[in-house]
């Protein structure tokens, strides 16, 4: 991927032989907030390192002081990326948005999370500060998960909205858990994310770079092609087990949970006062997340 630059992604080599790739958000200065702009390049950049064989593990984190504070809220840039998403924006005489439109829109960005899990290569989510809500859903969609163990992981979007590929949580953790999470929004720390199977390793933030990397060493000991297989293996079984269907029915509902009350408050909040004024309403009442707009989505 020599010469390739994108606006929100780092992507470079490291390990033995330059066998591992890390794909790094770099929106820092917005948490890693999952604009469509960096969804778009992920899925670029996804691209262009499973046809590259000297890549035998892809590493995915975030720039800054966390891995993803979830998906971005702020209206989108005037960009090819916000064009597709414009298509998909489809509105009766009134100028109402309509489910189909929404759905469509949604449907683009769950394919890009499923081209993720399902991607040729191994891949290693490392986590660091917030994966919340749409950065909690990316990092499921990893083949193995390692996090600081101070770091956070939840879903407070659920407090007005629906989720996507959140619903493959049922096959990562108990059905008693994966419901506590998703009817309260609730995050967990790294250390009872591991206990429960929805990660692999919580470790010292001081020795997450390391941990990562030997992890990653010690899979790419295997050629590309022999790993691609193996993952193939792995991943069929969870989608005999509906995974594929689970998550685009659950893209179907988070489009319609636009039409509740919930979130119509949720909509009236951020045209009267802002995103953080909507953000202050929604987690309020739970006494959890810091209300100021750069904080988790």
């Amino acid at each position: 991927m020599a010469g390739i630059e994108y606006e929100n992604l780092l992507v470079d080599r490291i390990g033995k032989d330059g066998r591992i790739a890390r794909v790094t958000l770099n929106r820092p200065e917005k948490m890693n907030a999952l604009s469509q702009e960096l969804l778009y390049e992920f899925r670029d950049a996804l691209e262009r390192l499973e046809a590259d064989d000297s890549a035998r593990v892809i590493v995915v984190r975030g720039a800054g002081r966390t891995f993803s504070a979830g998906y971005d809220l702020t209206p989108a840039q005037n960009t090819g990326a916000d064009a597709v998403a414009r298509q998909f924006r489809t509105t009766d005489e009134q100028g109402r948005r309509l489910w189909q439109g929404v759905r469509g829109g949604m449907q683009r960005i769950t394919n890009i999370h499923m081209y993720f899990w399902n991607i040729q290569k191994v891949t290693i989510a490392q986590v660091h500060g917030y994966a919340i809500a749409g950065g909690c859903e990316l990092s499921m969609m990893a083949d193995l998960v390692v996090a600081a163990d101070d770091a956070k992981f939840g879903h407070p979007g659920l407090r007005f909205a629906g989720t996507r590929t959140s619903m493959i949580l049922p096959l990562l953790i108990p059905m008693r858990k994966a419901k506590e999470l998703f009817y309260t929004g609730d995050n967990i720390s790294a250390v009872e994310a591991a206990q429960i199977g929805l990660i692999n390793r919580a470790v010292p933030i001081d020795r997450l770079d390391d941990e990562v990397l030997a992890m990653a060493e010690r899979i790419a000991i295997l050629p590309a092609d022999h790993l691609a297989m193996l993952k193939v293996h792995m991943n069929r079984f969870h989608e005999n087990m509906g995974i594929y269907s689970s998550v685009h029915s659950s893209t179907d509902l988070d489009a319609a949970g636009g039409f509740t009350s919930q979130a119509y408050q949720w909509a009236d909040k951020m045209r009267s006062g802002g995103l953080k004024e909507a953000l202050a309403w929604r987690d309020g009442p739970y006494q959890d997340y810091r209300s100021d707009p750069d904080r988790p989505r």
